[in-house]
Parts: structure tokens; C-alpha cells; sequence
């Protein structure tokens, strides 16, 4: 979750049973059609709004930040989601199948399936180290709230580190050194290998996997009721959170720090919102063709804003009173930025509640969790979705075992001592990298080879009237030339990858592009497969076939696809 929305990231499970095409909604349909905006809401609002959201923005100036990145989510995300819940619903088919709008584009639909495996493999990593903190939580005092007698006299409680009038530290705080050398057990290098998995973090690897293999084997109907749960209660303990870092000295400092008015990172956690992952996509698998989509998609992606707000400001409070406590005036100084925020930062925070830090920190970390969980039964779905595809007869139980024992399998790469080496460089190459790559060809294969005209046609089918010029612009337009740019200014200013200092060897490199080459592949692979498959006596004609939609493109329902056939002619 260094760059992605496990971010995101990515991913939905598909809760919602197929409906009559034509029926009116009844008290039935009303039900599905509110967990099925739940479960939009669960995959969409997850670690990257209440974790990576406040640390970007710390990054980058607090207030500073904020600005461009709604002006970049009003562009990017904001279209993209709705783009892709447009085609998911229309065409009732999962990330794969959905490009017989352009089958020489499939190897999109497998690249983004292909990195959904890579999250997958380190997501549930995070989900061990929350875990753990969680348990943690339970304990009096806090165990990183104080110092321990191996760790030196390098060692300065939480409690009381002060801070240098130029907003330095002189020494580690007790909940950096219980965060390396008790949770991660980190080593200074992997130049001698990653070392064993930690049996603790294996434990909660093991838990984490165990509630979500629970939830997909026990199918559709329990996965749509799990998720008023899985989204709506962060909500609750954000609230809860913010209610009480409001109440602390020092806190209004720090919202408004966070709220006074780079692009590179708005944009990047734009793409907080599951886009180019297929998880929205696969979510609109089950979806009856003639739902409000567009009305789903600005619900959605406004509380993904809302909360990614809400979250900074309760953050940033419990910030301003961190500084007050310590005595600094630079709010943007008292943590250290960067994914340990979570680990080290939130829990020193906490540590300095004078009343009960303990249910403070179950509360956060629950939180966290709950989240985590629920991006994670989605990108799991997702996966499932499409082996169900290419292999009907395998049941839903038995491809969730399976992405289970091997999701457990390579994440106990991750809880080893070199783990968040190997996390930050598969991260790198395997997700972030990829990502913007596959989403340009996304918005391309759509917007340019499909064609936004006919991708309006599709909405008005469904929803009895086009999209308006706003959408069509960013469709055809500013997306794509906006993401185009980013992916330009991310290869020429590219840096070595590195670790809290640690430079990375050459081998690592070549493992690391061996990732993402992989991923990328998929495209030509995919895309001469496809040329190869298609009607035509000659090459010339096999070539135009495989940019044209398939002959049965459209509902998969076939009286709904023989309707849309004499829509699109009638036009």
C-alpha cells in the first residue's frame, strides 16, 4: 500500500444478484441496490484514504496539497470511475471479457489481473503488521510507549521525546525501535538474504486470510451483508477519533495546517480510488443494465473524497496536538512521514492520550483492519471472478482456497526480516509502474479505439440519455493527456529505488523490471493472440477484426443484446 489503494489499489466482491433487466425495483431490489453501493463504498474507501492520504499530504505541504489533488480527482478519478462502471454494467462481463470491445486490448484486462495477484501477494502482509499493533493495543501501558532496557541507551520513550528547535531528533523513539526490532525484526540490508518469517506476524497473516476466505466462501448473499459493516464502520471510528483530537490542545493548529490553501503526488493518490485495477468492472458483473450508474458513481467518489478529508483532518489534529505537546510550531516536523507512518508516527501519537491511550489504539487500529479486510475479500474477488470465468465448473470455494493458501504461501516473504525490502520493491515494479502504463492503454482502448461516441450510445441505452460534454472532454481528452504526462515526468526525473538508505543491487533491479515486464507483456501477448484468432483471409483484415468489437458485444443478456443491436443501427 506504498503506492496503491489496495490503495489502491484495486477490486469488489460481486454482492448483488441478478435482476430482471426491465423490472421496477421492489423492496428487494432496493436492498441489493444498497449493499451494492456498500460495497462500492468498502472497495473504494480503504487504507489509502486514512493512511497514505494524510502521509502524502504531510509530504507535500499539508493544505498544499489538497487543492491539486481534488482538481486531479475531479480529472482523473472522478471520469475513470465512472468510465469503468459504464462498461462493467453495460456489458455484464469481468475485467478480461469486458475488452470484446477491443479484443487486441485483452492483455489490458490480464495486466490488471496480473497486478491484482502482485497486491495480493504483500497486501496481506499489512494486514499481519495491523494485526499485530491491534493485539498490541490491549496491553498497559502501551508496549511502544516506553523504552526497553536491549535496546540502549539510543532509546527515548514516546511519551517524552522532544523535539530540536529545527524539528530534528537526536535519538529513535521508543516506537520506531519497537516497530524494527520487535515487530519487523528488520536487518540493516538483505545483501546476506531476508532471513525466516517472524511466527507472530504469520499468525495474523494466517488470521487475515482466514476472515477473508470466511467471507467468499459463504458466497454473494454474506459478502453484501458484511459489507454495511466493512463500510460503514470506519466511519464510526474516524468520527469517534476526530471528535477527540478536536478536543485536544493544540489540534486546530494542525487541521489548519492541513486544510490552508505537487502534482505528482495528488495524481498518484487519485488513483486512490480502485481505477485501471478491473475491480469496478468486476463489481458491475452482477449489476442489472439499466441501473443509475452515473448516480452510484458521484455518490462513490465524492465520500471517497469526503473521507480521505475527514481522515486528514482527524490525522492532522491528532498532529497539531503532538507538536503543541512537544513543544514545535512546524506541525509538518514532529512525525516522520512515509508508510511507517502507521506504525511509528499514529502509535507515538497515541501513546501521548493521557486517557486510556489503550482503547485509542484498539479503536484506530481496528479500524485499519476493517478496512483492510474489505479491500482485500475485494481484490480476492476480483481474481476469483475471472478464473470463474475461463473455468465455470470450478466452484467459488475452491478458487478462494486457493488464492488463500498461496496468498499465505508468498506473503510469508513479506514477514521476514527483509520483508519490506522485498515489499517496497515489488510495490514499485509490480504495481505502481504498471498501473499508470496499463491505465493509459485503458483510456485509450475506451476512449480511442472503442470510442467515447459509441461509449455515449451505451449510456444512453441504459440510462435514456448521453453524458454530458464534462465527461466526453475527459474521456477523449484531458485524462488520457494528463496520465500520458505523468508517466513522461515519472520516467525522466526516475530515482535508484532505495530503502530507509539502502540502495538496492543490480540484481534486485533486474528482478524488479522481470516484474514488471511481465505485466506489461501481457499487451503484445495478448493483443497477437487475438490478431491471430479473428476472421480474415488476410493479415490486413485480421488486424481491423481484432479493434472491432466482438459480434456478440453488448448485454449479455440476449434479449437486451438483441435490443441494443437495433439501437445502434437505429442510430
Amino acid at each position: 500500500m506504498h503506492s496503491c489503494q489496495p490503495q489502491c489499489s484495486n477490486v469488489i466482491v460481486r454482492i448483488v444478484k441478478v435482476t430482471e433487466p426491465h423490472a421496477n425495483y421492489s423492496a428487494a431490489n432496493v436492498g441489493q441496490g444498497i449493499e451494492f453501493l456498500m460495497s462500492c463504498i468498502a472497495m473504494s474507501v480503504g487504507l489509502g484514504n486514512v493512511w497514505r492520504f494524510p502521509f502524502i499530504a504531510l509530504e507535500n505541504g499539508g493544505g498544499a496539497f489538497v487543492i491539486p489533488y481534488i482538481i486531479v480527482l475531479l480529472l482523473v478519478g472522478k471520469p475513470v470511475y465512472y468510465m469503468e462502471m459504464i462498461i462493467g454494467q453495460f456489458s455484464s462481463r469481468g475485467s478480461v471479457k469486458v475488452y470484446d470491445c477491443v479484443p487486441a486490448l485483452r492483455g489490458i484486462g490480464y495486466g490488471e489481473l496480473y497486478m491484482i495477484c502482485v497486491l495480493i501477494t504483500y497486501y496481506s502482509s499489512l494486514m499481519a503488521l495491523i494485526g499485530r499493533y491491534m493485539w498490541d493495543s490491549f496491553k498497559s501501558p502501551l508496549p511502544w510507549a516506553h523504552c526497553q532496557p536491549e535496546w540502549g541507551t539510543g532509546c527515548v520513550p514516546a511519551t517524552a521525546r522532544q523535539y530540536a528547535a529545527n524539528g530534528t531528533v537526536e535519538q529513535m523513539s521508543s516506537s520506531e525501535l519497537y516497530y524494527k526490532r520487535v515487530v519487523l525484526k528488520e536487518l540493516d540490508n538483505i545483501d546476506d538474504g531476508i532471513g525466516l518469517p517472524d511466527w507472530q506476524l504469520t499468525l495474523f497473516l494466517c488470521l487475515s486470510w482466514s476472515i477473508v476466505l470466511l467471507v467468499l466462501i459463504r458466497g454473494v448473499k454474506s459478502a453484501g451483508k458484511a459489507s454495511y459493516f466493512l463500510a460503514l464502520f470506519p466511519y464510526l471510528v474516524i468520527t469517534i477519533l476526530l471528535v477527540r483530537a478536536c478536543t485536544l490542545p493544540g489540534a486546530i493548529n494542525g487541521i489548519i495546517y492541513f486544510l490552508k490553501p505537487h502534482l505528482y503526488a495528488a495524481v498518484t493518490h487519485a488513483l486512490s480510488l480502485p481505477i485501471c485495477f478491473g475491480s469496478i468492472i468486476d463489481v458491475l458483473v452482477v449489476q442489472q443494465v439499466r441501473h443509475n450508474v452515473h448516480r452510484d458513481a458521484t455518490i462513490v467518489t465524492t465520500i471517497d473524497t469526503f473521507t480521505s478529508l475527514l481522515a486528514g483532518c482527524t490525522i492532522f489534529g491528532i498532529l497539531g496536538h503532538l507538536a503543541h505537546v512537544v513543544g514545535s510550531d512546524d506541525v509538518g516536523s514532529v512525525v516522520k512521514p512515509g508508510a511507517g507512518l502507521a506504525f511509528i508516527s499514529y502509535p507515538e501519537a497515541i501513546a501521548k492520550f493521557d486517557v486510556v491511550p489503550q482503547a485509542f489504539s484498539v479503536l484506530f487500529f481496528l479500524m485499519l483492519f476493517v478496512l483492510g479486510i474489505g479491500s482485500n475479500v475485494a481484490m480476492t474477488s476480483c481474481v476469483m471472478t475471472v478464473i470463474r470465468d475461463q473455468f465455470p465448473k470450478v466452484k467459488n470455494w475452491q478458487a478462494a482456497t486457493v488464492i488463500a493458501i498461496c496468498g499465505v504461501a508468498l506473503g510469508c516473504i513479506y514477514v521476514t526480516p527483509g520483508g519490506q525490502y522485498i515489499l517496497t520493491l515489488v510495490d514499485h515494479f509490480g504495481a505502481s509502474f504498471i498501473a499508470l502504463v496499463l491505465a493509459i492503454a485503458e483510456l485509450i482502448a475506451i476512449g480511442w479505439i472503442y470510442g467515447v461516441d459509441r461509449l455515449c450510445k451505451d449510456v444512453e441505452f441504459m440510462l435514456g440519455h448521453r453524458p454530458n460534454l464534462y465527461w466526453r472532454l475527459c474521456w477523449r481528452w484531458v485524462t488520457p493527456l494528463l496520465m500520458t504526462a505523468i508517466l513522461i515526468y515519472n520516467l525522466v526525473t526516475l530515482q535508484p529505488l532505495t530503502y530507509q538508505g539502502y540502495v538496492y543491487p543490480t540484481i534486485a533491479y533486474d528482478l524488479g523490471w522481470c516484474i514488471a515486464a511481465l505485466g506489461l507483456l501481457q499487451l503484445p501477448i495478448w493483443g497477437i493472440y487475438a490478431i491471430y484468432k479473428q476472421e480474415g483471409k488476410t493479415l490486413s483484415e485480421k488486424v481491423m477484426n481484432a479493434f472491432r468489437p466482438t459480434r456478440n458485444w453488448g448485454p449479455i443478456d440476449p434479449t437486451l443484446n438483441q435490443e441494443y443491436k437495433k439501437f445502434i443501427h437505429q442510430e
